[in-house]
């Protein structure tokens, strides 16, 4: 798959990458739409344990494609069409059964920001900022980056974010609870990759069964999320890989997955 992004396997680690750094990697409908076949290529696949998302070029992603979103100013049909595919998108990574990482280098901003909050872990490059454009130019989110932003950050900061339009650096960005892991730039892919492959030794069940716990438990009351839990571990403790898990803690090896 090439062309807007190029999709392919390294070792364990799906990853897609933003492929039009003539453009700063903006995100057009085409390309919202191949992410979402490479997804599902890589769900599809048992030997694919992680989904790593990153960027070619100097930036990671600086928002939507603005050229595509003015051809659809005076079309409501196609704008909701617009709006509407790349929440899609986005809420179907944050629901992927894989874990997703994203790697960011440069900037982050608008829908760029959008696609990263719907990751579940970010590495960034020392030199990267992640900033909310929208308000600069009259615009609004329009792919859950209103309601991420807030979760994540809370209402006063992420308000504030997008009231100013103004860019975090790295740091900052960590301290938000925005990013993960800082890194130094020429070494930023290569960690991001290593932790995917780290990922890769886990149970892809058990992986997976934590992000529901915790994407599915966000708005639930504590006890909801505590029954959730509950009937979570009832179904996993009986399966082999957890039999793997703690025959291999008995005899103090490394556990080999089949899941």
């Amino acid at each position: 798959m090439s062309g807007v992004i190029d999709a392919f396997i390294e070792g364990s680690v799906g990853i897609i990458e933003l492929a039009r750094p003539e453009k700063f990697n903006c995100l057009s409908l085409d390309v919202h739409d191949r992410i979402a076949a490479a997804r599902m290529e890589f769900e599809a696949n048992r030997e694919v344990r992680s989904i790593l998302i990153r960027a070619q070029g100097k930036h990671f992603c600086t928002g939507a494609d603005l050229t595509e979103v003015k051809g659809k100013l005076n079309d409501p049909a196609a704008l909701d069409h617009f709006i509407a595919f790349g929440m899609k998108n986005l809420r179907a990574l944050e629901t992927s059964t894989l874990p997703v990482v994203v790697a960011v280098q440069g900037l982050c901003l608008a829908g760029g920001i959008e696609l990263m909050l719907a990751c579940d872990v970010c590495f960034a490059a020392e030199t990267a900022q992640f900033g909310d454009q929208h308000a600069q130019f009259g615009l609004i989110p329009g792919w859950g980056g209103s309601q991420r932003l807030t979760r994540l950050m809370g209402q006063r900061r992420a308000l504030d974010l997008m009231f100013s339009a103004r860019w975090l650096k790295a740091d900052e960005a960590r301290e938000a609870g925005l990013v993960n892991y800082i890194v130094p730039d020429a070494e930023l892919h290569k960690a991001a990759l290593d932790y995917c492959q780290t990922i890769a030794t886990r149970s892809r069940p058990g992986i997976a069964e934590m992000k529901r716990l915790v994407r599915e438990g966000a708005d639930m009351t504590i006890d909801q999320q505590m029954r959730l839990e509950r009937d979570a571990a009832v179904r996993a403790l009986p399966g082999d890989d957890v039999a793997e898990g703690l025959d291999a803690f008995e005899s103090r090896r490394k556990p080999a997955f089949k899941c």
